[in-house]
């Protein structure tokens, strides 16, 4: 078990491909896309997500907590251009070192 780094990024599907290259480019390899999200922010004015014309995504990833800064560096003049948030927290990861289906 160690400590990792959560990343939740809420955006708009046409900015995907583009999100996923700045986490490659950042070092972070691995990711969970969720499409067809929908909601409502935390921030009064911003339109509910449900109400947007285009589809929204629901991108997971996890690091090592040494990659964040670059994380931030890569993600946020993305965020500031096209919109979306991110979300990062501190989380524990627990690997499976032998399946017990397998025996």
């Amino acid at each position: 078990m160690h400590t990792v780094k959560r990343i939740e990024i809420i955006a708009n599907s046409f900015e995907l491909g583009k999100i996923l290259d700045s986490l490659d480019k950042a070092g972070v390899h691995g990711h969970v896309v969720i499409r067809n999200v929908a909601g409502k922010g935390l921030r009064e004015g911003n339109e509910d997500l449900d109400m947007t014309m285009l589809d929204n995504v629901y991108i997971i990833a996890f690091c090592m907590p040494d990659l964040i800064k670059s994380v931030v560096e890569n993600i946020t003049p993305l965020l500031n251009k096209f919109g979306g948030t991110c979300y990062i927290s501190e989380v524990m990861e627990i690997r499976s070192m032998r399946c017990v289906a397998s025996l």
